[in-house]
């Protein structure tokens, strides 16, 4: 990949780490479907308000809005109710070294999709290096947390298996428009998720500004703009490559829970950062490249 493409791959990883503390701040008055419904449904506006600014035109054939939608659940809705469903009964340690198996999962499924990405040793090095550097940020968790129920982690696997599978799906809509494609996905997630967050947990009730605002960065900020970037960015450098992104997402995480909410950043966590950055070396081959310039 190219140096502006890897600021991208960072600059979202940044950003979707960013989303644990919006996350934080609405998990205090709505329940978990319905942090889901409001992400959804808040950047599916978002994303059809900067479509109708720019003047793109909006495909209209019927097929395309349903498989468009069918994505949009598969990416979105799905994942993002069973990350928080799960975090119940799950230490948050254990939650991250699962969501960081996302780009093994991308490689695993790419490698078996038709016309997919092929699997190198290289990539293999590398996420298996990332995923290890990301069980290291996460050991002081696993240490305080120990007990995680099986179901929660299964739950976790099938949403890693849900990103691998829609970043496979979405690389066949790329002669989409970008903005046009993440506006109808994220409204086929916000017409599946709103109906169950209603049926399952009623109304949602919002008192606390900080929830309003919190909403509306997690819908505006981290889904409506980061996804005109994803779906600019994911035919260009593939899904293995794009989802290295929940690797950076854990280290984003950390300085801003440093920053905002006071966290401690212990050696461990140095040292898995250092770890994930060779993985993401790996990864993307460079690292192999100057392995090989040096030995000649």
């Amino acid at each position: 990949m190219t140096t502006r493409q890897w600021f991208w791959i960072v600059f979202l990883g940044a950003v979707w780490g960013g989303s644990f503390i919006f996350n934080a701040l609405l998990i205090r008055e709505l329940g978990p479907l319905w942090v889901t419904a409001l992400r959804v449904s808040i950047g599916a506006l978002g994303c059809w308000l900067f479509l109708f600014v720019r003047g793109k035109a909006v495909p209209r054939e019927p097929m395309l809005w349903f498989k468009l939608g069918m994505l949009g659940v598969l990416n979105y809705a799905i994942p993002f109710a069973l990350f928080p469903l799960a975090q119940a009964n799950l230490a948050s340690g254990v939650a991250a070294i699962v969501n960081a198996l996302t780009p093994i999962m991308t490689v695993i499924v790419s490698h078996y999709w038709v016309n997919g990405e092929r699997m190198s040793w290289t990539k293999a090095v590398g996420v298996v290096a990332g995923f290890t550097g990301v069980a290291i940020l996460a050991s002081p968790a696993l240490q305080m947390e120990g007990n995680s129920k099986l179901w929660a982690i299964a739950a976790c696997l099938l949403a890693t298996l849900c990103y691998a599978l829609a970043l496979n799906i979405a690389r066949s809509f790329r002669m989409v428009e970008a903005t046009a494609l993440s506006s109808i996905a994220l409204t086929g997630a916000a017409v599946v998720s709103v109906p169950v967050a209603l049926v399952a947990e009623g109304l949602p009730v919002m008192l606390l500004p900080t929830t309003w605002m919190a909403a509306l960065a997690i819908g505006l900020i981290s889904t409506a703009f980061t996804f005109q970037i994803m779906y600019r960015l994911l035919p260009k450098v593939g899904a293995t490559n794009f989802s290295t992104t929940t690797l950076i997402a854990p280290i984003s995480a950390i300085f801003l829970g440093f920053w905002f909410l006071g966290e401690v950043i212990l050696p461990s966590h140095v040292v898995g950062m250092i770890v994930i950055f060779v993985g993401l070396m790996f990864i993307d081959g460079r690292l192999p490249r100057l392995i090989r310039q040096m030995a000649r």
